[in-house]
Formats: C-alpha cells, structure tokens, sequence
C-alpha cells in the first residue's frame, strides 16, 4: 500500500477548484460576488469564447491595499471573517477565502486595484501556481480580475466544458442572478466586444421587469410578509404564467442565491392548488433572517443553506405565499405592492341598481336539479315576491340594463369582472367590465367556488378520525417512532389535527388505529409513512393534504354546474360576484385558468381599428 504524505499545494488548489470552479460561470460568480463585498456600485463584465478564453471583471469598489494583493491569491485569505463568530453570523457573499485562489490555480489571472491608502494602482499576476511580484499599474479606482484561458493546466477538466455558446449562456444565467440581486448596482455584460446586456441602477420591480421580461412583469404579482423576525418580498407569477421548466426560479437567503429543498418545497405547496400538473411557477424572492439562524457554510459554492429552525421558515414562506395567491379577484383591481400585506373586506355581492335585482349568489350544490336546486337558491329572494315567476322568465334582455346596452359601465368599477352579457355554447360566459371583454370558463370557475367552500367547511373544525376495527401494526424506522413521541408530547398534536391515531407499541413498532374518515379506504401503513415524513421534514404534512383536495376536488367537480347549461344572465352575474369573493378563483382546482380579459385595445387591434 502506498504511503501517506502530504499533496503539493499546488494540487490541493487545484482539487478545491475542481469544487468551487465548476465552469466559467462559476468563476464569475465568485468574483462578482467580491465586487459586490468591496461595495462596488458600477460592474462591467467582458467575456471571450463563452469566458473560455478570458474573464474581465471590472469594479469601482474599494479596492485592495498593494501588501495584500499577495494574500487576494493565497487560500484560506479572506477579509471577511476571523473568527467562528463571524462564520455563524456571515453577512457577506464570500467568506471561505479560496474562490480567488482556486480560479487563480488553473488559470492565468492578473488583479489589478486601487485603494486609497497607496498612492496608485498596483497588479499581481499568477500562472497555475507561479506569482509574480507586485507591481505599479495604472487604475485611478476600483479592482479589475483577468482571467484568462481556464484549465490551461488541467487539460482533462478543460475537455468537459460545453460549447462556447452554452457556457457563455451559464455565464449569462450567473450574471442575472446578481443583477437581480442588486438593483441599486449598475450592470453591464460584454461577449466577444458586443453588449448583451445593460442594466442601470433602479427599484427592484424595474430591475425584475429588465431582467425576468415584460411577459413576467405583467402577470406577477407583489409579495411583502413579515412574521416573527423574518421576512418573505419579491415577485411570483400568477399560476396563468408557469412554466415547463424551472427557468424563472430565483430565491435569495440574505441577498445570496441559493437552491433550497425546503424552501422549494414549501413554494411548491402554496402554488399546488392552483398550478397545473406538471407545471412549474415563476418567481423572485428574498427571505431575510438573522444570520446566525441560518449555516450558509454548507457547500463551498455556497448555493446550500441549512436552518436551524427549518420548520418555521417552510411554514412562514408557504403562508406568506398562500395568502397572495388566495387574495380574490374582488379584493383589488391591480396588483399593487401592499397587496399581500393588507387585508381588504369582502366584496359587496349584490348589485343595486333598478335594472339589476338583488340576487343570491350562495349556488346550492344540487347543481342537476335545476327547478329545485340552483335556480330555486339563486332566486328565491324573486320567487318570494311574485311567486308565480318560473325561472325562464327570469332572463332579462340587454337593453332593459342601460349600463349594458349604453356601454355605460360604471357599476363595473366595483366589479373587476364586470357584467355578464351573454353565454356561448352554453360553455362560456362573455362579461363586459372597465377594461373590455372577460371570458369564463363557467364550470372550471364554479368548480373552484365549490372546492373552496368545501375545504373552507372542513378547515372550520378537525378533521374527523375514523377509528380502524382492527390496528394496523408495521415496523418502523426510529425516526419514524421518534416523531410519533414528539408529535404526542407536543400540546399541538399534529397527528390528531391530521385525523390520526398511531400508537408506539415498541421501540421498532407502530399502529396506526385511526385515519382521516374522508381517507378511510386509503392503505394506511404508507398513509401513516408518508404523514410522518412530511411532520418530521416540513412541520405539516403533504401526504393527507394532497389527497384531502383531491378528493374535494372530485366532490366539487361533480357539484358544479355542467357545461352546456344555458344560464340566465341573473345567474351569469351571481356567478361572477362569487368569483370575486372567492380565493383562487383565477384557476379551477386542476389549474387551468378560468377566465380570461381582453382589452378594448387587444380587441381593437384584432379589428385593425385606428389603422
């Protein structure tokens, strides 16, 4: 067996750039995020062949002092931290001091900076392992890192790069991840002499919109939840807007990008009710905390982050998202930035004008017994004064509502999706509000005022456990008993909230001896298993909650009111005003959207109107 000995620290450096250099944009990351510590608020980022071949990254921070540019290249020489206190309370993007030194170790790279305590600009340069000595150089502010010809040294990492234009387009994904972090930061990014992109100085939401695109911009909406000690803002797209990748996800802890299970999963909980299958939501967000509640010295490409209380930040980020998302079509006719943080009252449900009666828009679930059912319940309030009315009589033409037939819509105002004025097919309901033409999917849109009552109903008391005439007992891991011990001392039983009873029968063992009674056909060892995961995990489980709603969605989907009904234009209207009043209304509980605005201009640019 070979000996032990020590590794030249040539090839130490060059083993720990395999971990922090992974690619060109890897390189640039780390040097941009120095920039970004050195309080640089003007950067200009050059590239050649996709950074290949050459990396400049330009700043007018403060600089680095000539006696430690030596030390800029050295590992395990940083600034930012000197003890084990200021690890557990990092403030700054870089702390580990070896991103520099690892890029500089297979590479050709020369910094050259100014600080004002020399009287000029002075420049290092290194080649693999080789420094050369300090010397003066002409810079009047700031740091410039060249970086040329990676992995000259180390040909066999060099032969896993991707073609020029993938990585300059991973370079390109690194530098939008910092723009978007930084706002108040100038930006600008050249490749190969030309500029792809410039990005001035301005308020977050302008920069989201330069960076995420108009499209972006338009259907997303404004997110700011603060709850004990931490706080969730940013921007995140209506469901209508997801995506089939994951190519508009971006979540900073602190200001740093990372990629986080929990905090994923916890996004992905509050958009499941409204998002589509497969479909993937779009957003930008930033959660603050005390930094000595979180390790961000996990990785050293430093994407990871660990809490330490991991249940709190999943349970606070998927509230404060939920919330947006619920927010009713009724409660606010344009996205604004306080919309997440203010609680509106309910919308006015009945209309008071002479042309438009009060109606009654509680739909009974009897939706296939019409006579007796939904129109009884629409209309009773009608039927009462002039009991020999029949619900056919009930459609009132469109010229007998001179808001309607005048275009005078000013009752709209009050009604985002304004009033109905026809059905097609009797699949669609057209309405006419401020903006133009609206189009309901009427059966997707009740299908969604059912779900929610019927899950508002059960949320309104515990869930009712339905006792198994015989315990089921199944091995179980500690972690899986430990959980059950935990959740039983805990004064907020999880498990009994849930609808279950499971018993510790051993210290290997466990029975589960009740489950939810809407579950009761359900396999309840892998229920059990699956409930535990998610308590011990995230603090709230998935598992009943996914099939809790998919059975809801199932009882809602057959109480809604079928396709090819032909509504009067009384019960087009009560259906809208619940859709107003209703959370996540915008999609029925499959996802797909149900409805959609047109606008007077998209409608008059069909028509070529003004050409």
């Amino acid at each position: 067996m070979p000996a032990i000995k020590l590794l030249p620290d040539q090839l130490i450096s060059q083993i720990a750039a395999g971990e922090v250099v992974e690619r060109p944009a890897s390189a640039l990351k780390e040097i941009l995020e120095n920039s970004l510590d050195a309080g640089s608020s003007d950067i200009v980022v050059a590239l050649l062949n996709g950074g290949i071949k050459q990396m400049r990254v330009s700043d007018n921070g403060g600089g680095i002092v000539k006696d430690e540019l030596a030390l800029a290249l050295t590992r395990h020489a940083t600034s930012k931290i000197s003890s084990l206190d200021d690890l557990e309370r990092v403030a700054s993007l870089g702390f580990r001091g070896e991103a520099l030194a690892s890029i500089a170790a297979i590479s050709r790279t020369e910094v050259t900076s100014y600080h004002v305590q020399d009287k000029h600009a002075w420049r290092i340069a290194s080649e693999g392992a080789y420094l050369t000595e300090v010397e003066p150089a002409a810079l009047d502010k700031g740091t410039i890192v060249d970086i040329q010809d990676l992995y000259f040294n180390t040909p066999a990492r060099r032969k896993f790069l991707k073609t020029e234009n993938t990585e300059f387009g991973h370079c390109e994904e690194a530098f939008r991840r910092i723009a978007l972090s930084r706002p108040d930061v100038t930006f600008l990014l050249q490749h190969n002499g030309r500029a792809m992109m410039r990005l001035a100085a301005s308020e977050a939401q302008k920069r989201f919109e330069e960076v995420l695109g108009a499209d972006f911009f338009a259907e997303a909406f404004y997110v700011d939840q603060s709850a004990a000690g931490l706080r969730l803002w940013g921007m995140a797209a209506k469901p209508t807007f997801s995506r089939h990748a994951r190519d508009t996800q971006y979540v900073y802890v602190n200001g740093r990008f990372v990629r986080d299970k929990l905090i994923s999963h916890a996004i992905r909980q509050a958009y499941q009710d409204v998002l589509h299958h497969d479909r993937h939501p779009a957003f930008v967000l930033f959660l603050e905390l005390d930094p000595a509640l979180v390790d961000v010295n996990v990785h050293p490409s430093k994407t990871e982050v660990r809490f330490r209380d991991g249940q709190s930040v999943h349970r606070f980020i998927f509230h404060a998202l939920h919330k947006a998302l619920a927010t009713p079509v009724g409660m606010a006719s344009s996205l604004t930035p306080d919309l997440a943080a203010v609680d509106q009252p309910p919308l006015q449900q009945q209309a008071t004008s002479p042309a438009y009666p009060r109606f009654q828009s509680n739909i009974d679930l009897r939706a296939n017994e019409p006579a007796n059912g939904f129109y009884q319940t629409l209309f009773s309030d009608l039927q009462r004064s002039d009991p020999t009315l029949r619900p056919s009589d009930l459609a009132i033409p469109i010229e007998s509502m001179p808001h309607l037939a005048n275009g005078d819509i000013e009752p709209g105002q009050e009604y985002p999706l304004g009033f109905a004025v026809a059905q097609i097919h009797g699949v669609y309901v057209l309405a006419q509000n401020t903006k133009g033409l609206v189009v309901v999917d009427m059966h997707a849109a009740h299908e969604r005022i059912m779900y929610e009552k019927l899950k508002n109903a059960l949320d309104a008391s515990r869930v009712p456990m339905q006792p198994l005439l015989l315990p089921v007992s199944f091995h179980a891991d500690r972690l899986e008993v430990s959980t059950v011990q935990e959740q039983q001392s805990s004064p907020d039983n999880g498990l009994q909230q849930l609808g279950f009873d499971i018993a510790v029968l051993s210290p290997t063992t466990l029975a589960v001896r009740s489950i939810p009674v809407m579950l009761k056909d359900a396999d309840a060892v892998a229920l059990a298993r699956d409930v535990l995961a998610d308590l011990r995990q995230y603090g709230a489980s998935r598992a009943f909650t996914e099939r809790r709603n998919e059975l809801l969605g199932t009882m809602a989907c057959h109480a809604a009111v079928r396709a090819n009904r032909i509504l009067t234009i009384p019960e087009m209207n009560a259906l809208l005003r619940d859709m107003e009043a209703t959370e996540r209304s915008g999609q029925c509980n499959h996802g797909r959207p149900t409805w959609f605005q047109v606008t007077m201009h998209e409608l008059d640019k069909m028509f070529m109107r003004g050409k």
